[in-house]
């Protein structure tokens, strides 16, 4: 069955620190409309401006994922992205009302938790998810960075990351579909290295870190006590209690997961590219990745969704079909002059394709036009409503004692001409349950892999035949 976006039952509210900017932040997360995909309100400003969740509104990817649209800014948004896209929300306005999401404990945990607190509202559109079609690569080899996409029927990431340090070495996270996220993935919390902190304090960052809501890594074993004190001071902690007890984690903080840095990474790289716009069902592999790499790679893809979208759709006219026309004399009661089906593709358990054959030998075509024979668009609608009888009738036992009768035609559009010598193939996919005999089915209509005419259609079907 198609899946239908949804949003959440009612507004979220929370209040917290920017990781980097130490301002009280509330943040609210709300329901929103079909289609409306996520967005950012900053309510704190004139007008109250809001900034789409698109990769192309990144403007800084240091040390957090900045979005900026004509000059309202929202920084360190990949935590709560994480979160919506975890969860399978489609559609959410975030307001707040400070420049930078709040860290809170610095997992995307207490996102997950509110939204699933107050639940989820099922929505009238469909969820269009982004299926990619080829293996797509891309590297920064001066960075080390390495992406990889590949098909596959979820949205599956595994990830490396290897910073030659004695403390993570190389780490590896896999998440094997979407459903994993809210309890493997989104309670692992930031993290930062000892030697860090220092040019992250002289550059005006981390003023809302501590140990509440981020991991500090030493990996070395010779820190004094002088030094832990003056990084201390350096931060604004000065009476923060540091202990380490060799290499490890600063004051003995215990990992959720042994590897919860690089499932961290992880969560960052879902955040990032929730900012491509769809759902994805891909394969995605990660070396060495940080926010400059996953922005750089949602670029990617989104890119790719444009070329999909215009690429023509390929079906293989040449294999055995389902059904031929025998076949199909057997199931419709159409015969000659109205018989608009030549063959079956294939038929799943919610979609079909079938195809018929445009030749001047139509007898349409003796008066429409003389001179200029154009197929009729009402005949493409039969010609599709007859292969979603065909469907239908796919699903019941003596297929030739029922008929279908159209009940209702929306959203009908066509795109060019159909002429003599085209053959037109008809995919057509179920929209709602099959109840009571009403079959809801939408479909295009292609010639040479581009759309010609697109419909939608509900049928029923009647045993009217002894």
């Amino acid at each position: 069955m198609s899946e239908k976006q949804r949003t959440i039952k009612e507004s979220i509210s929370l209040n917290g620190v920017g990781l980097h900017t130490g301002d009280q932040v509330n943040i609210e997360i709300c329901p929103a409309p079909d289609n409306h995909g996520y967005k950012f309100q900053r309510t704190d400003l004139p007008e109250q401006p809001i900034i789409k969740a698109d990769v192309e509104f990144v403007i800084s990817t240091e040390r957090g994922t900045t979005l900026e649209f004509k000059g309202a800014k929202v920084h360190t948004t990949e935590h709560v992205l994480a979160a919506l896209y975890g969860c399978q929300v489609d559609n959410a306005l975030i307001k707040i009302n400070g420049t930078e999401i709040p860290i809170l404990d610095g997992s995307s945990k207490p996102y997950v938790d509110a939204i699933l607190n107050v639940g989820f509202e099922e929505q009238e559109a469909e969820r269009e998810y982004f299926e990619l079609t080829e293996n797509i690569p891309w590297e920064d080899a001066e960075k080390g960075i390495e992406f990889l996409a590949i098909p596959d029927v979820n949205y599956r990431l595994t990830v490396m990351v290897d910073y030659k340090s004695p403390v993570l070495g190389t780490q590896h996270a896999s998440m094997y579909n979407i459903g994993e996220f809210n309890s493997e993935i989104a309670p692992c919390r930031t993290f930062v290295f000892l030697r860090e902190l220092e040019y992250l304090a002289t550059h005006n960052l981390i003023k809302g870190g501590d140990l509440d809501n981020a991991i500090v890594l030493v990996d070395k074993a010779d820190i004094s006590k002088d030094e832990l004190n003056r990084l201390a001071k350096l931060l604004g902690k000065e009476n923060l209690q540091v202990t380490i007890e060799g290499i490890g984690v600063l004051n003995s903080t215990k990992l959720q997961f042994e590897n919860e840095p690089a499932r961290h990474k992880l969560l960052d790289i879902v955040g990032d590219l929730a900012l491509v716009g769809k759902p994805i069902k891909a394969h995605i592999l990660a070396a060495r990745p940080g926010h400059f790499g996953n922005v750089s790679f949602a670029k990617v893809l989104k890119e790719q969704i444009k070329k999909q979208q215009s690429a023509p759709r390929d079906f293989d006219l040449t294999k055995e079909p389902l059904y031929n026309i025998n076949d199909i004399e057997r199931m419709l009661p159409h015969r000659f002059p109205f018989l608009m089906v030549d063959k079956i593709m294939e038929i799943q358990e919610e979609s079909i394709v079938g195809v018929k054959n445009v030749t001047m030998n139509e007898p349409i075509f003796t008066g429409h036009f003389p001179g200029n024979p154009v197929f009729p668009g009402v005949l493409q609608i039969e010609a599709m409503a007859q292969v979603g009888g065909i469907f239908a009738l796919s699903k019941v036992e003596d297929p030739n004692l029922y008929s279908t009768y159209f009940m209702k035609i929306d959203n009908v559009k066509f795109k060019q001409k159909v002429l003599p010598g085209d053959t037109l193939v008809f995919e057509l996919k179920l929209l709602s349950p099959i109840r009571r005999g009403l079959v809801e089915m939408g479909g295009q209509a292609y010639v040479n892999g581009k759309v010609v005419m697109e419909a939608e259609m509900l049928a029923q079907v009647i045993k009217d035949k002894a």
